[in-house]
């Protein structure tokens, strides 16, 4: 698939589909836990194909499971059984522990478990683009360092950073290369530590890395699109442009036209109604006006393509999740 050309097709189109970050959720339609799910290439590839099956979605996107790469890394993981697995601890004190610290062959942990799935699951899917998830070499670094630490360390220790970002960006290219090699139509980089940044910072700890990765991996017929949910996304536009992601997603913590009115109109804007209060929390009625309410407000911007600010919890109703794609159905039926 000519991922260049699809991107231009969809700007063009009249009648936009939605691409929210959508896969957990599947737990509820195969009766298995999270647990489950992350453990198993079977049951996710499954997975995306019973949501695919469900959704008119603009495409498939796999978990965003931010605990993969950190524990390739060696960082312990939480896993339960209805909650999205999360990193606990960090590995990274000291200057001389990023100095140590080996870079993982792809396939350690569960990565070749993930770059599996997405094969069996292009299997299942034919009829849109397949995306893989990754972590972003800032926040994957702010995982083994701690977040905390890494902040100050930004100041205090650069060079630490650095050497962890060199790392992780290693990882994460020939990570991303796999699920290229396996036949994925793009990637989607969460990068949301880049959000608590600077401008300045996120110019030097993250966009440079992210760049770095996007040239290596991205070409007609492959997509990065960049993900941060962070708070001050607006005020860091040319440090976002500068990692060159064909197409970016954005989190509920930001104003959504605000950031499509500064985006070129040549790149895919995507976002951001909340995974949280709309589709986990909220009612069918509260999620329909919420996502009414958000394409009127970006109406205008041919390079708009409504999703969800990050991705929907594993135990969302899935009565939100059809009135969310209902709603889009409605809006550009009324066009």
């Amino acid at each position: 698939m000519n991922m260049r050309q699809w991107m231009e097709e969809t700007i063009r189109s009249p009648r936009k589909r939605a691409l929210p970050v959508l896969s957990f959720p599947s737990i509820q339609l195969q009766g298995i836990t999270v647990r489950e799910l992350i453990s198993s290439s079977d049951a996710q590839a499954a997975g995306m194909a019973a949501v695919a099956r469900r959704c008119p979605a603009a495409g498939a996107v796999s978990m965003m499971d931010l605990s993969v790469e950190a524990e390739c890394f060696g960082a312990q993981i939480r896993v339960t059984d209805d909650e999205v697995p999360t990193v606990v601890g960090a590995i990274l004190s000291e200057p001389e522990d990023a100095d140590k610290l080996e870079v993982p062959q792809v396939g350690a942990g569960r990565t070749g478990l993930y770059v599996e799935a997405i094969s069996k699951a292009l299997k299942l899917i034919t009829d849109r683009p397949v995306f893989a998830g990754v972590i972003g070499p800032f926040s994957l670094a702010g995982r083994l360092m701690d977040m905390t630490e890494i902040m100050v360390n930004c100041y205090d220790e650069p060079e630490m950073v650095h050497t962890t970002l060199e790392k992780a960006t290693q990882f994460l290219m020939k990570y991303i290369q796999a699920y290229k090699d396996v036949g994925a139509q793009g990637i989607v980089i969460a990068e949301p530590a880049a959000g608590l940044l600077s401008p300045d910072l996120c110019g030097e700890f993250s966009s440079p890395y992210v760049r770095k990765i996007v040239d290596a991996v991205q070409d007609d017929h492959f997509l990065v699109i960049y993900h941060n949910c962070g708070p001050t996304v607006t005020k860091m536009v040319p440090q976002l442009l500068e990692t060159g992601a064909g197409a970016y997603h954005f989190g509920n913590a930001v104003d959504m036209k605000e950031m499509v009115d500064k985006m070129p109109a040549d790149v895919l804007v995507m976002g951001n109604v909340d995974p949280v209060s709309a589709f986990r929390n909220g009612t069918p009625e509260s999620i329909r006006a919420d996502t009414l309410a958000l394409l009127e407000a970006c109406a205008g911007h041919p390079n708009y393509v409504i999703s969800s600010g990050c991705d929907i919890p594993p135990v969302s109703p899935w009565e939100n999740i059809d009135a969310f794609f209902q709603a889009v159905e409605d809006y550009y039926a009324g066009k």
